[in-house]
């Protein structure tokens, strides 16, 4: 049934395709298509407008017109066959840039090409894992134990998998080369949303990690919403160098 209701309307030339506004659409009404977002079907759609955001190129707008109405047990549904078909468009095809599908990985499952050592084994759980491209809304962050990780603290820490990553939703990034104010918004979502267990920061000991708990901090300040935190220091040979522990910071003085 149709109705005159609020919904996204996509403008194809401004759109580069880029995929940020399909992770932030938390019904899977965006699909990137013939290397442009596309709306998939109009009952998917809840005409709130949460992915205008997250467009670079503001193709993205929020118009009235006569569409289906939305329909959340149709959204659910297409949740669950997203789901059973990662990295797969609702259409079938596949998307553009597979970064950008949502998906809980099983830790500890190998690729199927060898037999791994259980000191072999991934313990990533989530996809995708980068700071920016990690939706606040993400299933997987829901009450999750959140390590935050510095990029070269994946590569210099050798036991980060085992000792680190096991058990825990993982964002990471450079706070020396992205943009240090959307990290604190998208923290700042993170927080308001997902009622996350705690936060694990881990940075190396160059001076350009060191705003990465800061950054943390100061979302729970703007969220409102301390939660226990322990801050890790990694040095360039991979030796663990400070170890805080789990506390409770002030968010006033962040």
């Amino acid at each position: 049934m149709k109705a005159r209701r609020k919904i996204i309307e996509i403008d194809e030339a401004l759109c580069d395709g880029c995929g940020q506004c399909v992770i932030s659409c938390a019904e899977g009404a965006l699909q990137i298509i013939d290397g442009k977002a596309r709306v998939v079907s109009e009952n998917l759609c809840d005409g709130i407008g949460a992915c205008l955001g997250e467009c670079p190129q503001g193709a993205l707008k929020i118009i009235e017109r006569e569409a289906e109405e939305f329909d959340p047990e149709a959204v659910e549904e297409h949740l669950a066959q997203l789901e059973a078909q990662p990295g797969q468009a609702a259409s079938g095809s596949a998307c553009a840039c597979p970064s950008t599908q949502i998906q809980r990985l099983v830790p500890g499952r190998p690729d199927g090409s060898r037999p791994a050592a259980a000191n072999e084994n991934s313990r990533l759980s989530n996809w995708p894992v980068q700071i920016r491209l990690v939706p606040a809304n993400a299933p997987f962050l829901k009450g999750a134990d959140l390590l935050v990780l510095a990029d070269c603290a994946a590569v210099a820490y050798p036991a980060l998998h085992p000792k680190l990553l096991a058990g825990k939703v993982v964002m990471m990034g450079c706070p020396k080369f992205d943009d240090k104010d959307a990290y604190v918004e998208k923290f700042t979502d993170v927080m308001r949303q997902a009622g996350l267990n705690s936060i694990t920061v881990v940075v190396m000991e160059v001076p350009c990690c060191s705003g990465l708990p800061g950054i943390v901090q100061k979302a729970m300040a703007a969220a409102d919403r301390p939660v226990p935190l322990r801050e890790l220091v990694i040095s360039a040979k991979g030796a663990m160098l400070s170890d805080t522990g789990m506390r409770v910071p002030s968010i006033e003085s962040a």
